[in-house]
């Protein structure tokens, strides 16, 4: 059984993104996988570092993770010095447990195209110099993006334009199942959660799970498997 602990923001949770990517990995392994997260609103992982230390500190260091996926603030970038500094202790702390990172590259707003490069560049230089997995994200989404724009309804981002989609989400699970286990679900997986919210109420999530529950149609599936490769 694998254990994956997600370290991030509302980038994370929205959607029940980790849990997607959980039933996308036992999809691909056949195997039983569970999901732990740390995700705050609007927090930064220096946030996480400093303010919640022990809890970070703790569930990596006691939770027997076998990979810890880490998921940096976006909009806007901040500090990178800030980015690089805390990523590696959060990194640091995960190579004294045998736990894998895994860094998350991050999507720009909808109205904000050309701050995707500067994500790339960033979560490319920390995965190189720490010598650990990218998840792409990013650089799928901007090529899907492209693919999708002229279809009807198809858009990855949430209404806000910062945050992710029911499709978005499904194209961020797919990414990170990639990366963690080399390989993509079956074609046959075309489910996604969706968080459907009034606006400007963050808590109006649904209770029961199933009603979140939406299905990804066919095209966009294989748009997003193809870019995920």
């Amino acid at each position: 059984m694998k254990k994956i602990l997600f370290i991030g923001n509302s980038h994370t949770y929205m959607n029940d993104m980790p849990e997607l990517t959980r039933q996308m990995i036992e999809n691909i392994t056949g195997e039983d996988c569970q999901v732990f997260m740390l995700a705050y609103s609007a927090r930064t992982l220096k946030w996480h570092m400093e303010e919640e230390y022990f809890s970070e500190r703790f569930n990596i260091l006691y939770g027997h993770y076998d990979y810890c996926v880490i998921q940096e603030y976006a909009h806007p970038l901040p500090d990178f010095d800030d980015t690089v500094k805390f990523a590696h202790d959060i990194i640091e702390l995960c190579k004294k447990v045998n736990t894998t990172p895994i860094i998350f590259e991050t999507w720009s707003e909808k109205e904000k195209p050309e701050n995707q490069q500067e994500m790339n560049r960033r979560y490319r230089k920390i995965a190189t110099d720490e010598s650990i997995t990218l998840a792409p994200v990013g650089e799928v989404w901007s090529n899907v993006l492209r693919e999708i724009n002229d279809i009807p309804g198809a858009d990855l981002y949430y209404k806000d334009g910062a945050h992710a989609s029911a499709l978005g989400d499904y194209l961020v699970s797919m990414v990170l199942a990639k990366a963690i286990t080399g390989k993509l679900p079956d074609s046959s997986f075309k489910s996604a959660y969706d968080f459907t919210l009034p606006d400007d109420d963050w808590n109006h999530v649904k209770v029961e799970i199933e009603d979140e529950k939406v299905a990804i149609p066919e095209n966009l599936v294989n748009i997003i498997r193809s870019n995920v490769g």
